[in-house]
């Protein structure tokens, strides 16, 4: 490879990269608009927040299904963010949210603490990525956990900064608390009691505004509707052994050890890989353990492949690019699936050999 060549590379892929979020992102949000589909999960939390505050319920409990249009279960500080949302008219509350995701987006990529190089691949991959492109279609919470997982990921030894991070990706979602469990177990209890006592604030301020039995309205909602199995479109390894006719009881099976699969995964990163390793593979399992497992959540999955990618474990491309927009009616979508249970095989394996001595001494 001549000098000149890598000069090159830095100097087209962020025009490229730009461009190719731009056009997919906009591409996808144009045509959702015209067949009035833009925002529908947006729109969701705005349907439920304008009727909460109209004096109805948050917390629909007529669902029968996880899917449909209208549904909110989201816990109540989630109200904190949303009202102000309910200030402006639908329609447009829907383009400000893609734009405004988009804009999110970009800014956990910019934080990553990877090369140049690498944060303009990743916008690359995540312009050509369906999950990403779909849920900023969609009007979805995941690139802001995607922020506050890259903020967690950057500041990792910053206490303030990775606990209220936590903090509101778990006022958002629940999920992102199991990264105070990755704190306490190596050693970063000021951040444990920082992201608590956020998330305390945040839950009180929420209770306060949603009332005290919004808790157990969520509760009873996320109860009845987390069918890993029986909820068509998700892509969790017990529907995918469902659809493929393994019947319910062996899909169920297949969905335990999935879940007992991916714990002792991340056991074993946070027993022989690093910090940086063991805090990835959180964040994958966080999405991978969830009951209903979307295609769009897929999207977190940018931020291990950044960091194999620093590591230049340069085939990691594939991972997203499998599911990318061009390959769309290509993948097969059992590929969703098995993207998780690669990336943490990967976050496992480089985690191992980035914790390796460097001497060729065997550990003490």
């Amino acid at each position: 490879m001549t000098a000149g060549r890598p000069g090159a590379i830095d100097r087209l892929l962020p025009p490229l990269a730009l461009l190719v979020l731009a056009l997919f992102v906009g591409l996808a949000c144009w045509a959702a608009a015209q067949a009035g589909t833009l925002g529908f999960d947006y729109l969701s939390y705005d349907s439920a927040v304008r009727r909460f505050l109209a004096g109805g319920v948050l917390y629909d409990q007529h669902f029968q299904t996880t899917g449909p249009f209208g549904l909110f279960y989201y816990p109540p500080p989630f109200v904190l963010l949303a009202i102000p949302l309910t200030l402006l008219p639908p329609d447009v509350d829907a383009w400000l949210a893609a734009i405004a995701l988009t804009a999110v987006f970009l800014v956990a990529v910019a934080i990553l603490p990877v090369s140049t190089r690498v944060r303009w691949l990743v916008i690359l991959l995540g312009g050509l990525s369906w999950p990403l492109v779909y849920a900023i279609k969609l009007g979805q919470v995941g690139p802001i956990l995607l922020l506050t997982f890259a903020i967690g990921w950057r500041w990792m030894d910053r206490p303030n900064r990775l606990g209220f991070a936590t903090a509101v990706g778990a006022a958002i979602k629940l999920q992102p608390l199991v990264v105070l469990g990755w704190a306490l177990v190596t050693g970063r209890r000021r951040a444990v009691v920082v992201g608590l006592a956020a998330f305390l604030v945040l839950a009180v301020a929420g209770t306060v505004i949603a009332g005290p039995s919004a808790w157990a309205d969520q509760l009873g909602l996320l109860v009845r509707l987390s069918k890993p199995v029986s909820t068509p479109n998700n892509v969790t390894p017990g529907r995918m052994a469902f659809e493929a006719g393994f019947g319910d009881t062996l899909a169920w099976a297949i969905q335990l050890a999935w879940w007992a699969t991916v714990a002792a995964v991340v056991l074993y990163v946070l027993w022989r890989g690093t910090n940086e390793a063991s805090y990835l593979a959180v964040v994958t399992a966080s999405q991978a353990i969830s009951p209903i497992l979307w295609d769009h959540y897929a999207l977190m999955l940018l931020l291990p492949v950044a960091w194999l990618l620093q590591r230049r474990l340069w085939w990691a491309v594939l991972i997203p690019l499998a599911t990318s927009l061009p390959l769309i009616e290509v993948t097969p979508r059992v590929f969703y699936t098995l993207s998780y249970a690669i990336t943490l095989l990967l976050i496992a394996w480089q985690g191992r050999r980035a914790a390796a001595p460097t001497n060729g001494m065997s550990p003490a």
